[in-house]
């Protein structure tokens, strides 16, 4: 290669490193903002010496929606000027809730009515109990569920019978909102309004939908015997790339079909310059594709309007486990998460100047139908073993003949690796189908690890799911 070359290379290598710190720095920029906005609803619970009502909002997200809420209502009532405390349910123990005179709860459910991995530690510590006495406590409760779930709303009817069991008063009657009902959301401000004595409450801030182009779509697996996988790259109609972390969602809103809403895990970072889904067709019942997934992948054109918001996920971000090595788990269109959190780690170590050998370990752990179709990113993650970003991979298919192998059989041969990964201080990171994958994968987890190990790596905030 020639001096000019060389120094060609060498500029281009300097541009895109000045260019990811500038987008590093830039949501820096945006997280250190929410943080100084909610800081005042941090401080710790409030003093039991303090004057007045003492007010605690507490939330169980799997999503991050039921957070997103809770945050808004406790903005809503410190702009009332009451004493507030906000802080996942999960967080919550009985010598806390007898330091509160009023609790709002604002609870998601989780599959066919179970808790939201990030109250299973409430769960656990406290309404496995029958001796708290909550007698001193008035609650209020906002319920979010899917009524196309047999047990709608199951765990928010199950903590709201466990606080009036255990003697608590309802400020009003639970009130239940299936797939972001807005006039369920109205009945919820206005009850806080009469309890706040204030008719001037702000506004929900609900994330507004903006548009974004599509940019390219490429089908990932021609020839599957699965419905079709594509990946699709979107950038902002105008103004400049918002920020995001690995785990975030989006929630994406056709603009023929309302109230149609799709959530999809994003399977890049903003240091990638545009943002990247991976995204199945569904197929209906009548064989037709889903609306907004068929919408996405089968009639989507480059340079087509898609209206979108992205919405930050806490439960699948890396959050304590940035120094840890990491087991990533998942199938089908789920390797979009999994992406993302090996994209930030390696990029964020390529900008920093360290070498795969002084960053902790990744292991990817990946499910599909068929080795010759089905190997979405492969060409990447064969270039980051190469490279020793990614220390091992497995990619398991159901569909190559013989007995159907999946994901949840890989791990189980793998059992003392895993143990091992885990005794090693590893997080794991699940993303993909809830009914059978994650399911099937909590199983054996459990098999492999018990059941306490599972429970306390989930309250440690080291085992975090995104299935759907």
């Amino acid at each position: 290669m020639s001096n000019t070359r060389y120094a060609w290379a060498a500029a281009v290598a300097l541009l895109y490193t000045l260019f990811c710190l500038l987008v590093a720095w830039h949501h820096a920029r945006r997280r250190h903002a929410a943080q100084r906005d909610a800081a005042a609803l941090l401080d710790g619970l409030p003093d039991a010496a303090a004057p007045g009502p003492r007010w605690c909002v507490a939330h169980a997200s799997q999503t991050g929606q039921a957070e997103a809420l809770a945050l808004q209502t406790a903005q809503a009532l410190h702009a009332a000027g009451l004493p507030v405390r906000l802080l996942p349910l999960g967080a919550l123990r009985a010598e806390e809730l007898a330091r509160i005179d009023h609790l709002l709860c604002i609870a998601s459910t989780y599959g066919e009515g179970d808790p939201p991995d990030s109250a299973a530690a409430f769960v656990r510590h406290c309404m496995a109990r029958d001796d708290i006495d909550l007698s001193h406590l008035q609650v209020g409760l906002l319920a979010l569920g899917d009524s196309d779930y047999a047990r709608f709303c199951g765990f928010g009817r199950a903590l709201d019978g466990w606080l009036v069991a255990r003697g608590a008063r309802p400020m009003f009657e639970r009130i239940e909102v299936d797939n972001a009902d807005p006039a369920a959301l109205q009945r919820w401000r206005d009850e806080l309004a009469l309890r706040v004595g204030s008719v001037d409450l702000p506004d929900w801030q609900t994330p507004a939908c903006a548009p974004w182009l599509l940019v390219d779509s490429r089908l990932l697996n021609p020839g599957s015997l699965g419905q079709p996988l594509h990946h699709l790259v979107l950038q902002p109609a105008g103004g400049p790339l918002p920020a995001w972390e690995a785990g975030d969602l989006v929630s994406i809103q056709p603009p023929h079909l309302p109230d149609q809403a799709r959530d999809y895990s994003i399977a890049s970072v903003p240091a990638d310059g545009a943002l990247h889904l991976v995204v199945r067709t569904a197929q209906r019942p009548d064989g037709s594709p889903g609306r907004v997934s068929g919408w996405l992948t089968a009639t989507g054109r480059h340079g087509d309007t898609v209206p979108l918001s992205i919405r930050p996920h806490s439960g699948f971000r890396i959050a304590g486990n940035a120094h840890r090595p990491l087991l990533l788990i998942g199938n089908g269109s789920g390797i979009a998460g999994l992406r993302a959190h090996m994209r930030q780690r390696i990029g964020q170590a390529a900008v920093q100047g360290r070498a795969p050998g002084d960053t902790p370990p990744l292991w990817l752990v990946y499910g599909e139908r068929q080795a010759a179709c089905d190997r979405p990113f492969a060409d990447e993650t064969a270039c980051w073993r190469a490279e020793g970003w990614l220390q091992r991979e497995d990619r398991v298919y159901s569909r190559d003949g013989g007995r159907h192998r999946y994901v949840q059989h890989l791990l189980a041969d793998a059992a003392d690796d895993v143990r091992a990964w885990v005794e090693g201080g590893g997080a794991i990171y699940i993303c993909g189908s809830r009914d059978g994958m994650g399911r099937e994968v909590d199983a054996v987890l459990k098999a492999l690890l018990g059941e306490a190990c599972c429970q306390a790596l989930q309250e440690d905030g080291r085992l975090r799911r995104d299935v759907y």
